[in-house]
């Protein structure tokens, strides 16, 4: 089974560049989205159905144009949660989570700290949301939740780790907190298979960042130890350019009783 998460900045614009034909081209199984800045209503639903996605789930904000998760699927899953229950985080549509018969799957968009204002939000949300996943592992051991972190967590995940250490995505305390989010029972899952340096998810639209690969790696596939030895690869797809962010997919083993 192939899922992928993928920040789209913008799902209609993305559906422009290309990314349901890409999408066919992959052959993913399932896809959490981020950041899908519309509706239902203004999603080609259609184009993704006929893609083989029958199955979809759209968690807009209730601030238009703004934020948002989405679960599309070739298999249909037991159980759809929309949000977390805490109303701030589930204001701005940050977490969709579809449950399968033998795992759950979350899409996840963490805030940026664009300004102190924000910063603080994402602390705060940083907080109750690792607080909320001690439950949520006790009910799904085997669980996954993929999206934008908004955080590097080693100075190799970022291009220039002196220069921008002080600045949000890149924090002391940012990855401190995600440190102690793995430490709490989560697996960085592309880590298992690539230690390597300079492997990024998203970089700035400014001064040919992608074309000299001055990245960032903000986005994961976090598992619980229990999906571990079932794993079979977990990449990044920086050849997708349907976004400021890549792509990432992991694959679990089709023919292993999960």
């Amino acid at each position: 089974m192939k899922i992928i998460s993928y920040n789209v900045n913008g799902i209609r614009a993305a559906m422009r560049k290309g990314l349901v034909q890409w999408l066919e081209q992959v052959g993913a199984d399932i896809v959490g989205f981020q950041e899908i800045k519309a509706v239902e209503n203004q999603i080609d639903t259609e184009a993704l159905a006929q893609a083989g996605y029958l199955y979809q789930y759209w968690f807009p904000a209730q601030k238009k144009g703004y934020s948002g998760t989405g679960i599309i699927s070739k298999v249909k899953p037991t159980n759809v949660v929309y949000g977390t229950g805490i109303d701030y985080m589930d204001f701005e549509g940050r977490n969709i989570r579809a449950d399968f018969e033998h795992f759950s799957f979350m899409s996840m968009y963490l805030p940026s700290g664009t300004n102190d204002k924000r910063l603080a939000v994402k602390f705060r949300y940083m907080d109750d949301f690792l607080e909320y996943t001690k439950q949520l592992k006790k009910d799904f051991p085997k669980l996954i939740i993929s999206g934008d972190y908004n955080i590097c967590h080693q100075p190799k995940d970022i291009h220039d780790p002196m220069r921008l250490q002080y600045v949000s995505g890149f924090l002391p305390e940012e990855r401190a907190w995600l440190s102690k989010f793995i430490d709490s029972g989560f697996v960085d899952s592309f880590r298992q298979f690539d230690a390597r340096p300079e492997q990024y998810t998203w970089w700035s639209y400014r001064a040919g960042s992608r074309e000299r690969n001055k990245g960032w790696r903000l986005d994961y596939h976090m598992i619980t130890p229990a999906l571990q030895d079932i794993v079979k690869r977990s990449i990044i797809l920086p050849e997708a350019k349907h976004s400021d962010h890549c792509p990432i997919l992991i694959e679990l083993h089709q023919k292993s009783k999960l």
